[in-house]
């Protein structure tokens, strides 16, 4: 446990925070600390084939120790963290054996992460907590992945008893910004199928996830002043409001769940002259998925109708759903699912709410679900994770290896 806690924290203390307004990959120069980090631990746990190229993206091998061959598999996860929550100086507080109470995260702001609010924290009460202090998000979305990869790998190299084929890791960055696979050469990569551990609570698997996509709407107006303004003047922050009140208010994050899909209107500014809106489409289903857009574009034709053409749609898809490229490969989520029973896990099969990595690489060619890697609450100052969940994260991993190599 106390392996698992050093190695985690190291990584969270390195902020790597990604920004979607950059154009560079990675998006930040401050996610290379990490990165270089990571390759120096590979090759000193005793990996192999370590690469890292001129983007980011880093590689590493652990042969295979059978003599018989079996299918290359891989794990997969992000180094970077959201930019939705400030990730610079991230102090984590360590809480042994939680009693089912609340936990305090900063007594100063009166910040308190409460299990009357987020009821999953009871699931974990006995358990060793890696909370925030209340000033940042913790980071666990992905490095609790990148800790439990290597750990495993670690592991399998101290263990050479324990069989398997030859295994393939990958870390990215960028994942947060939806980038993560943009330059992941799967052909290098050379694995049958590969894992993400990106998943949240305790058992999880999933290989369905969101069809997305993100909008931009730029309303230009005219400014007069407004004492003789009727009939000249053009308020674009109006425009703006209308757009939004023709959005369905019932399909937002907050009031959907499982297959909903919703409109999510992340960011907007706006003067007379301009306003811009900034939102994320998501649905399950691709027919939905596509009306959606076409709702988008239906309001844009219909307030240029009314005000003049002033407002322009920009719409840019951002990944698929994955369940399309995985279902004829079912057999890689029963290997996870069969993982999980035989160490006492119940696994959680359900849609993903939102991407990973392996939404992108299971349509370039790399099928790809997703495990648990513990964490709850992401993108922000509640954010926690058990290191039970951690340590079990590890297990799964070896034992998908093992399995692999029997099968």
């Amino acid at each position: 446990m106390k392996h698992i806690i050093d190695r985690f924290i190291s990584y969270i203390s390195i902020d790597t925070q990604s920004d979607p307004n950059s154009n560079t990959t990675p998006s930040t120069e401050k996610q290379w600390t990490l990165a270089h980090k990571l390759v120096a631990e590979l090759k000193q746990i005793g990996m192999q084939d370590v690469v890292i190229d001129d983007k980011a993206y880093i590689m590493a091998t652990l042969p295979s120790n059978l003599e018989k061959e079996v299918p290359t598999i891989g794990f997969i996860s992000h180094f970077d963290t959201s930019p939705d929550f400030t990730a610079t100086e991230v102090k984590p507080q360590i809480i042994k054996n939680y009693n089912g109470g609340d936990i305090v995260l900063n007594k100063g702001e009166n910040i308190v992460l409460s299990p009357s609010y987020f009821e999953d924290l009871l699931q974990y009460k006995g358990n060793t907590l890696i909370t925030t202090d209340g000033t940042t998000l913790l980071g666990a979305d992905d490095k609790a992945g990148i800790t439990e990869i290597i750990t495993a790998m670690e592991y399998l190299i101290q263990h050479p008893e324990i069989k398997h084929g030859k295994i393939r890791v990958g870390f990215t960055p960028d994942e947060e910004i939806g980038r993560g696979a943009h330059h992941f050469d799967v052909a290098a990569f050379g694995a049958d199928w590969a894992y993400t551990m990106d998943g949240s609570q305790i058992g999880e698997l999933e290989y369905e996830n969101f069809n997305a996509a993100g909008a931009k709407i730029t309303i230009k107006g005219k400014s007069v002043h407004p004492g003789y303004a009727k009939g000249k003047m053009v308020n674009a922050i109006l425009i703006a409001n209308d757009f939004i009140s023709q959005l369905p208010g019932h399909e937002v994050p907050q009031k959907t769940t499982g297959r909903e899909g919703f409109y999510h209107i992340h960011h907007i500014k706006g003067e007379i002259e301009l306003a811009e809106i900034e939102l994320i489409i998501r649905d399950h289903d691709q027919k939905k998925f596509e009306q959606r857009k076409e709702l988008l574009h239906y309001i844009t034709e219909k307030l240029n109708a009314e005000y003049g053409d002033f407002a322009t749609l920009d719409i840019k898809d951002q990944y698929f759903n994955m369940r399309e490229k995985i279902e004829p490969v079912m057999h890689i989520v029963e290997i996870a699912k069969e993982a999980m029973e035989s160490l006492g896990i119940t696994p959680i099969i359900k849609p993903i709410r939102g991407g990973t990595d392996g939404s992108q690489l299971s349509y370039m060619g790399l099928p790809c679900p997703n495990i648990f890697a513990g964490g709850h609450n992401f993108h922000g100052k509640y954010e926690y994770v058990p290191v039970e969940s951690m340590q079990k994260a590890v297990n799964v991993i070896v034992k998908i290896c093992e399995l692999t190599a029997e099968r």
